[in-house]
């Protein structure tokens, strides 16, 4: 094989909706506070009857219906999550009982927020290394289980869901559809987004990532699109890790894509972890508002300090 290329995506949210107003009622904040900090109005939420695997598979059935396939013709299975309960079955195990596949390779990747774009990498490259014909791609999290909803710092932030991707190799002759990934960390920044303990428990050091973000990744970004051989100008969407408005917007102008769609998801979504780049992406989709074929970066970062970005065509 020579690449690969997304051939469908989908999105699923919970069908519970919490408003900045009803935030306001369990903490100290209010919807205006909320909204000149991280720009964000409504998040969905969970039940706890609603596992983070049921999350993923819903999505992950409506990208193979998108992309016209059964669940028979997927043989890899990568679910990018921080938020599973169980160690065993894993999560992408779980999925792939729950759509009926047959018998798939079947992982999952915790890399947080940057998850979903170190997933797509490692199905890409599984498949140009002929080990596998056609992947699966999951970012799902259920943040409400690992929110500590008393605390007004992180539980404005959070919401849940999850985003799939159909990825297919492509042979000699084709045009490859997923660029090369950049990827890495700061592992002495580790500390700066947090789940730990017992129960584990969201936790970050706002300013800090703030500023990492917005001054050190635009630079990485470019490279991802000089990598990819497309031009910031040329982009037809930037589609962020759905964190922070105020950091979305900054990060995406100083990327240099005057003439992309920024994905704002975060403001009806909430940051959904590793589910926030794919359903930001199926949203876009959805809309209309990207069409196949467009150049889309894709660009993860968060837990870990850890980033990874791709150019795809849009499906």
């Amino acid at each position: 094989m020579t690449g690969s290329r997304v051939v469908a995506v989908g999105h699923y949210q919970p069908a519970k909706v919490l408003t900045n107003d009803d935030l306001a009622a369990m903490v100290d904040t209010s919807d205006e506070w909320i909204r000149s900090r991280v720009g964000i109005e409504t998040r969905h939420v969970a039940g706890p009857d609603e596992p983070v695997d049921e999350l993923a598979a819903h999505a992950g059935a409506k990208a193979l219906a998108s992309a016209g396939l059964t669940p028979a013709d997927i043989d890899l299975v990568l679910v990018a999550t921080s938020t599973a309960v169980d160690r065993s079955p894993n999560t992408a195990a779980r999925v792939a009982a729950r759509l009926g596949m047959g018998s798939p390779a079947v992982m999952d990747l915790n890399v947080v927020c940057a998850g979903f774009t170190h997933a797509l990498a490692t199905a890409d490259h599984t498949l140009r290394a002929g080990a596998a014909t056609r992947a699966l791609v999951i970012g799902a999290d259920k943040m409400a289980d690992i929110t500590d909803w008393t605390d007004r710092t992180t539980c404005v932030l959070v919401g849940d869901g999850a985003g799939a991707a159909v990825v297919e190799a492509v042979g000699p002759g084709q045009d490859a559809g997923i660029g090369p990934v950049l990827w890495g960390s700061v592992p002495e920044m580790g500390h700066a987004v947090r789940i730990e303990g017992t129960p584990p428990r969201f936790a970050q050091e706002g300013q800090a990532v703030y500023r990492w973000a917005t001054t050190q990744l635009p630079p990485i970004a470019r490279k991802v699109c000089e990598r990819a051989g497309v031009a910031p100008e040329e982009l037809a969407a930037v589609v962020l890790h759905q964190a922070n408005l105020r950091i979305i917007e900054p990060v995406a102008q100083r990327i240099g894509a005057v003439n992309a769609v920024v994905a704002r998801d975060v403001v009806e979504s909430g940051n959904t972890s590793a589910a926030s780049i794919p359903m930001a992406l199926s949203k876009l989709v959805e809309r209309g508002e990207i069409t196949s074929g467009d150049p889309v970066l894709l660009f993860g970062f968060g837990g870990n300090l850890s980033y990874a970005g791709q150019v795809i065509r849009c499906p």
